[in-house]
């Protein structure tokens, strides 16, 4: 078991990257950065670390970073991990009402913060998710930059958590 535990400690670039540079939308970046930091002494470390250079990027990295994530429940092409989170909350099969408010309530969101409405939507009902994006509309903008950057890291766990359970392993690993 110890070797399929840290067997991803041993991989190439181009294997690191194609397993994890998924983790945060679009940016890649972020993980081939993380790879000049390694060993890692478990996947946690490995996630920490990327939070880190997200935290440590410039302000209009970080705003890139955001725009990488697609509108909920838009029918645009967007990666494999956000069209299964998509799915798996109930937004591929929006009534046409329920589409309408999604559409209207990401246009007012955007119009505002000049980036998509980001939130980690597994395990969350349509309903819920509308209720998230009412609540945060209207929030300082810089207070809301940071709840969307925290979204950001918990999607990128939350994609990594489910890559591990598939593996048998555990961050802490």
């Amino acid at each position: 078991m110890e070797n399929t535990q840290k067997s991803w400690q041993t991989w190439t670039k181009e294997q690191f990257l194609q397993q994890f540079g998924g983790l945060y939308e679009h940016s890649a970046w972020i993980t081939e950065q993380a790879w000049e930091q390694r060993p890692f002494n478990t996947l946690q470390d490995m996630l920490n670390t990327m939070k880190k250079i997200v935290s440590d990027s410039d302000t209009s990295t970080q705003l890139t970073l955001l725009r990488q994530h697609p509108d909920l429940g838009t029918k645009i092409e967007m990666s494999d991990h956000s069209q299964s989170e998509q799915a798996g909350a109930g937004l591929t099969g929006l009534s046409a009402e329920q589409y309408e408010q999604l559409a209207k309530l990401n246009e007012v969101y955007t119009e505002q913060y000049q980036f998509p409405f980001i939130l980690a939507v597994k395990g969350k009902t349509t309903d819920q998710i509308l209720e998230s994006m009412r609540h945060r509309t209207g929030k300082p903008a810089e207070e809301e930059f940071q709840t969307a950057l925290g979204q950001v890291h918990t999607i990128a766990g939350l994609r990594l958590q489910m890559w591990a359970d598939e593996q048998g392993l555990l961050l802490s690993q």
